[in-house]
């Protein structure tokens, strides 16, 4: 669907449902960790092709526990396996929530702006002739400071 201007809301009541949703969700994977930078850059990674390997591997040691040293644990690695299919597919459906909840925030966020800088042009013009809007004309402009300021010192350095 392409995009158009959003026009929603989310209730104080939706909102603590949702989170309450995200909540049990988090509830139902107890077993989730955080990695450092250091343990990720450790870690195999598995994508399409390594999750292939992984399945064929164990499909090998299945058929053949015989070649397997005891001290292997065929069950562990089973459980791991599944595990890591389950997770890749509700990882790719948290990500295509997470795309979209994303581009929505974007979205009604730059409305928002475009919105107050619309508010912003005409309290400034309004400043002028309306006694009291001049403090909020400089309130607002606040925001664009530091790019005025960063802009000056670029063409003074030109």
């Amino acid at each position: 669907m392409p995009y158009q201007n959003i026009t929603g809301t989310l209730s104080e009541t939706d909102i603590q449902e949702i989170k309450a949703a995200l909540a049990t969700i988090e509830e139902k994977l107890p077993f989730l960790i955080n990695l450092t930078a250091d343990e990720r850059r450790k870690l195999y990674k598995m994508g399409d092709k390594s999750l292939a390997f992984v399945n064929n591997s164990l499909t090998a040691a299945q058929s053949n526990p015989d070649i397997l040293p005891a001290s292997f644990d065929l069950d562990e690695f089973q459980r791991d396996y599944q595990l890591a299919v389950s997770l890749t597919d509700i990882s790719y459906r948290i990500q295509q929530l997470t795309e979209k909840v994303d581009d929505t925030r974007m979205a009604v966020s730059s409305e928002a702006m475009s919105s107050s800088l619309t508010v912003y042009n005409y309290v400034k013009t309004a400043a002028r002739i309306t006694p009291g809007l001049k403090i909020i004309a400089e309130q607002l402009g606040e925001r664009f400071k530091a790019i005025r300021t960063k802009a000056n010192k670029v063409n003074t350095a030109a």
